[in-house]
């Protein structure tokens, strides 16, 4: 394969993702948010760049998976991160894979995406992580990230226009975007703009990510209690199920069913898939084994 992979970056027994394809237009992104991972794997990971060739690789991928394969569209830069505006690659990319019959879900932090929600079909699903309500925090966290607010509008509009939306609230950071109010808040805002499933994650620790960090209040002393897992730094397991149990109330309080990324707890909403790309209709993935090869 060229550009499309089997997802499965970390190869670590805590991802409870269904068998799908990854696929990123361009290598690094923009957004330059502090907790991000890439930085770790990716030279000059906040200066985006299209892939050499993609689309046509992305074609020729195309032809050696089977029809109704899910591709995940981005799992590690964002497909519409700021040079996307004008370059419209991913918008071309979203063409070529609906043309070929696949399902695609689609992962961004960016209200970019409702340029593209006419060529979005019923064989999609929008994704879209907000970690706070508060801009001035969102700036900080995500200094070149769309405003919260924007992201919200954004998949108010999708729902609008019938495709299924998804609210990834994450990364949870202790001390930072931990409380209560802050949760409820971004909870309620998903809620009024039709979200049917969220997903949350606590923050794990790389060095890289770390240093970022470095000017938030991050309860750095409670990752001195965790434990090193798949390379990154993890807050003490009842922590972490403290944290995510309380989301988990207040999304099902809201009739959204609930998953969590990476945490290896039981809090999972039964038969959904942890992406959320159970909203897809017609989804079929992962109920054989097989993922279209």
């Amino acid at each position: 394969m060229r550009v499309l992979r089997e997802f499965d970056p970390w190869r670590g027994r805590l991802c409870t993702c269904p068998r799908k394809f990854s696929l990123n237009p361009y290598t690094g992104c923009a957004h330059s948010c502090l907790y991000c991972y890439i930085s770790a794997y990716i030279r000059e990971a906040f200066r985006p760049r299209p892939k050499r060739d993609f689309l046509r690789r992305l074609d020729a991928d195309l032809n050696e998976i089977r029809p109704r394969s899910l591709i995940c569209m981005s799992t590690s830069s964002d497909p519409y991160t700021p040079p996307e505006d004008e370059l419209g690659i991913t918008r071309r990319a979203i063409r070529l894979i609906l043309e070929r019959d696949m399902l695609l879900l689609v992962m961004t932090k960016s209200d970019l995406v409702v340029r593209d929600l006419d060529i979005l079909s019923d064989r999609c699903a929008v994704s879209i992580t907000i970690t706070t309500m508060d801009d001035r925090l969102a700036i900080m966290m995500e200094p070149r990230a769309p405003a919260p607010v924007s992201r919200i509008r954004a998949l108010e509009k999708a729902k609008d226009l019938g495709i299924p939306t998804i609210l990834r609230l994450d990364p949870i950071i202790p001390g930072v975007n931990d409380d209560p109010r802050s949760i409820k808040e971004v909870l309620d805002a998903a809620e009024s703009a039709g979200v049917k499933h969220v997903v949350s994650s606590t923050y794990k620790v790389r060095p890289d990510n770390m240093r970022r960090m470095s000017v938030l209040p991050v309860r750095w002393e409670l990752y001195d209690l965790g434990e090193n897992i798949s390379g990154y730094r993890y807050l003490p397991k009842p922590i972490r199920m403290r944290i995510l149990e309380t989301v988990r109330e207040e999304v099902l309080k809201r009739g959204m069913t609930f998953a969590v990324c990476r945490e290896g707890l039981p809090l999972n909403s039964s038969g959904v898939h942890c992406d959320g790309s159970h909203l897809i209709p017609g989804d079929g993935v992962g109920r054989d084994g097989e993922i279209g090869l």
